[in-house]
């Protein structure tokens, strides 16, 4: 075997390294940068708990009256439905009386359970409609100091902010992220280039000849 064979396989094995690598940091800039868009909650919808829930595409959805360790929450505390979507509020029985309200000014859907109650499987239901787009505010009046509030998010013309990343359909990409990416694409070009130029004329990288 020459010294060129050994050289050029040298340099090839290299090159597919780099390549490789240069594949995957794009891969990982384009995971890293995916991202989870959310309704952009008023903070004083985020409640004792602060679950999230996207329900959109679920016809029913059931909210939880008097959950987390004291009774004094909603969950999940926020949650995106479609408009048509029926929410069934469900008592647990814990934390005392409770009732389910829109806050005065807090939001398109008119949402009112009647007087507070605290008896195991009550139910209170409410069919969305167009009027309900946006979002809502709303709490448990006997336990709205304590925090017992609540987010209503009902269908897609809303306002969103992107969150961590994960299971969303959606993807941002960060200028950042972009940047790397063109980055990384024209060093594995430039090597499959330098890779090129040296298969086919040989010897060493500066095209120099062997005497």
């Amino acid at each position: 075997m020459s010294s060129d064979d050994v050289s050029r396989r040298a340099f090839m094995r290299t090159a597919g390294g780099a390549a490789a690598a240069a594949g995957a940091a794009t891969a990982t800039a384009g995971t890293a940068a995916a991202q989870e868009v959310e309704p952009d909650w008023p903070s004083a919808t985020q409640g004792n708990v602060g679950s999230y829930t996207d329900a959109r595409g679920q016809d029913s959805v059931t909210i939880s009256v008097g959950a987390g360790d004291q009774g004094l929450a909603f969950d999940p505390t926020l949650v995106w439905v479609d408009e048509g979507t029926t929410i069934t509020w469900e008592w647990t029985g814990a934390g005392g009386d409770h009732n389910v309200q829109t806050v005065d000014d807090g939001g398109p859907a008119s949402l009112d359970s009647g007087s507070p109650v605290g008896e195991e499987g009550a139910t209170y239901e409410y069919e969305t409609s167009s009027e309900d787009a946006g979002i809502t505010h709303y709490h448990c009046v006997p336990h709205t100091a304590v925090g017992m509030h609540a987010g209503l998010a009902v269908g897609g013309d809303i306002a969103t902010v992107e969150v961590g990343g994960g299971g969303s359909d959606a993807v941002f990409v960060p200028d950042a992220a972009r940047a790397l990416g063109v980055a990384t694409f024209i060093a594995m070009v430039s090597t499959l280039g330098l890779a090129f130029v040296f298969m086919k004329y040989g010897g060493t990288i500066t095209g120099q000849e062997q005497a």
